[in-house]
């Protein structure tokens, strides 16, 4: 990496950010219904997709050589080593999710639990884990290269802004579950950024970051929008506790 690549993904990182948070440009002309899909969830979709183009003409412009990590070595040595504990607090959230929604008031079409519960999800891990993990979080490592931990030092930066980066969404709501939902993303987010350096497979953190997400599946089966307080609790505990396991695993040596 030099100053110049790095200053490019740099851009490109707020470019894709700004993007994914806005939803520009898909929402201003992409106006869908289908059955009783949320509109601006295909917008959504739809801007994913612009996203991943751009991404993708940009670092096959100038970033060749970049650590991005989107290949099939190590993904299955990967998943096997680390990915329990991630499908262990996706399966505990949907426990807590269950438990707080219940019980249920709304009969959701296919089309909403596939379009909303799966392929949505799975568009958000891919496109946050590309600019969060693959660019951000190699750009902080490069940056921090001369220190001694320069590795957790990324991962702890990238997870914090990854963090923080989800208050754009919970606008509006208590400022104790904003709290409470920030400190779960950033320990997921260290799972993440554990995981990817670990396996120097960006496949790896995206395949698990999209289990975690449809695991939020019951809210397609409510009319409820938000986070019931018994959720929240077990939230953060499951992920406090997927943080704890991530910091070992950065003070593990890599066999």
């Amino acid at each position: 990496m030099n100053k110049k690549q790095i200053t490019v993904m740099a851009i490109l990182t707020l470019v894709l950010a700004f993007m994914d948070i806005s939803g520009l440009p898909a929402v201003l002309f992409v106006h869908f219904s289908l059955s009783d899909v949320t509109p601006y969830i295909i917008s959504l979709l739809v801007n994913f997709l612009i996203i991943g183009f751009l991404a993708g003409l940009v670092l096959k412009s100038f970033g060749k050589d970049w650590p991005l990590g989107l290949h099939t070595p190590g993904l299955v040595e990967g998943l096997k080593k680390y990915a329990f504990a991630g499908v262990a607090a996706g399966i505990f959230s949907c426990v807590a999710f269950i438990i707080g929604l219940a019980p249920f008031d709304y009969k959701p079409s296919v089309w909403k639990i596939l379009i909303e519960g799966v392929f949505y999800y799975f568009g958000v891990a891919i496109i946050e884990e590309l600019y969060v993990r693959g660019l951000f979080l190699n750009i902080v490592d490069r940056i921090a290269h001369k220190k001694e931990h320069h590795a957790a030092i990324a991962i702890w930066v990238s997870s914090v802004v990854f963090g923080l980066g989800h208050i754009f969404g919970m606008i509006g709501m208590e400022p104790i579950v904003i709290l409470f939902k920030v400190i779960s993303t950033i320990g997921m987010g260290l799972y993440f950024g554990a995981i990817y350096k670990r396996t120097n497979n960006l496949w790896v953190p995206i395949i698990l970051h999209g289990f975690i997400d449809i695991c939020a599946l019951p809210y397609c089966f409510t009319t409820f929008s938000g986070y019931k307080t018994i959720s929240l609790i077990g939230l953060v505990i499951i992920y406090m506790l997927l943080g704890i396991y991530s910091i070992a695993l950065m003070k593990t040596k890599k066999r």
